[in-house]
């Protein structure tokens, strides 16, 4: 941790303070509590029932070598049935909420979940802040944006290259979902309710808050790779499937031809957001905030061309004759599933109100990131591979 003071964007001295992080344990949990041992001096209670993605800063246990030994704390704790959630809220001065149920291949498979575990099990970490005055920054999504204006036009209306019918701004866009029946708006509707509840806390009880809206934040640790350290069965997001498929020398499957279109951001870049967004409450306090690479965009297609160039390049082994394969979203999701065509962040406010912009291209983090996949799954994929049918 450097020795120099901290101060704020307005010049003022940052004091230490205590974080109770909720889903600490996972991608960005990982990453955000990495950034704040090394860089600040403030101290992290951190909350999940897993811990894996922590090791690094949590063993050798107690170490006082360790430039933040005992300065962050794991507790295992699920948060839907736990009594000791409001004693963590109590001692610290902020609440980040991380936890959630945020894998695309569950939004169908397992609505109800999905659905607890965005809005019904949010609702008391919202609650114990209200009534302890704690400031709470809430990680939301994305996806309450749903679909843009731009996918009703007509596919040759020229207005579709207007970015005012798909560029998604936090205090102008609509939220567009689905029927009731395409299951896979489950997730948007939820996290959509939770951000309208913990709004009406801070108008109607003063409660301090922050609303973040990540776009596709990527990097190590992301996700997991199917029957390596994570469920065979399992359904990672793009880029942890892209992953596996590399990995295993299988063809990328694009879902309905991967037409969609997405911006992806780097893990780095985003985390200095949050910091920024801890550290200078005055500016965050009220305020949501997409968090994105708006110049980081392709459709999931050309990501896929993409990942295959970069991993042949960090691996060594040369690309498949056929690297990637179709398949319809009913095959790969399940019945119900139904997508969203663009997601493109407006930074304006962001901007304007913590002189944030992203920094890393698209091509760089996918170096990185396949690097950290490559270096820490590839041996593993092989030895699963060459084993017999039977022991599987």
């Amino acid at each position: 941790m450097a020795s120099v003071a901290r101060v704020d964007l307005d010049g003022n001295a940052i004091k230490g303070m205590t974080i109770c992080m909720i889903g600490a344990g996972g991608f960005i949990g990982s990453h955000l509590c990495e950034k704040l041992m090394a860089e600040t001096p403030h101290k992290v209670l951190a909350v999940d029932v897993y811990s894996d993605k922590l090791k690094h800063l949590l063993e050798p246990a107690g170490a006082s070598s360790l430039p933040w030994a005992n300065r962050i704390q794991f507790h295992r704790i699920n948060i839907k049935n736990d009594s000791r959630l409001e004693g963590l809220i109590k001692m610290a001065d902020l609440v980040i909420n991380l936890a959630a149920i945020c894998t695309p291949a569950d939004y169908n498979t397992r609505p109800l979940d999905t659905i607890y575990s965005n809005f019904i099990d949010a609702l008391p970490v919202v609650k114990y802040c209200s009534e302890n005055n704690k400031r709470l920054i809430h990680f939301s999504t994305c996806e309450v944006y749903g679909k843009t204006i731009g996918s009703f036009l007509p596919k040759d209306s020229p207005l579709r290259q207007d970015p005012a019918y798909f560029v998604l701004s936090e205090d102008a866009s609509p939220c567009i979902f689905g029927s009731i029946e395409k299951q896979r708006w489950s997730y948007a509707c939820a996290k959509q309710l939770i951000e309208r509840l913990i709004y009406a806390e801070g108008a109607e009880n003063g409660l301090e808050f922050t609303i973040v809206r990540p776009f596709n934040w990527i990097g190590p640790r992301m996700d997991f790779i199917p029957g390596i350290d994570g469920p065979s069965e399992g359904v990672p997001r793009v880029l942890a499937c892209f992953s596996n498929n590399l990995l295993r020398r299988e063809p990328l499957k694009l879902v309905d031809g991967g037409e969609s279109q997405r911006t992806f951001i780097y893990i780095k870049d985003a985390i200095e957001a949050v910091l920024l967004m801890i550290e200078n409450p005055a500016r965050a306090n009220g305020h949501i905030f997409n968090v994105g690479n708006p110049n980081n965009e392709v459709t999931v297609r050309q990501l896929a061309e993409m990942m295959t160039e970069v991993y042949s390049k960090v691996s060594g082994e040369p690309s498949l004759e056929a690297p990637t394969v179709d398949v319809s979203s009913k095959e790969f999701y399940g019945e119900g599933y139904d997508d969203s065509d663009k997601r493109i962040p407006d930074m304006t406010i962001i901007n304007r109100q913590l002189g944030w912009n992203p920094k890393t291209s698209l091509w760089d983090l996918l170096e990185s990131t396949l690097t950290y996949q490559h270096r820490t799954y590839a041996e593993a994929v092989k030895q699963a591979i060459s084993k017999p049918l039977a022991s599987k």
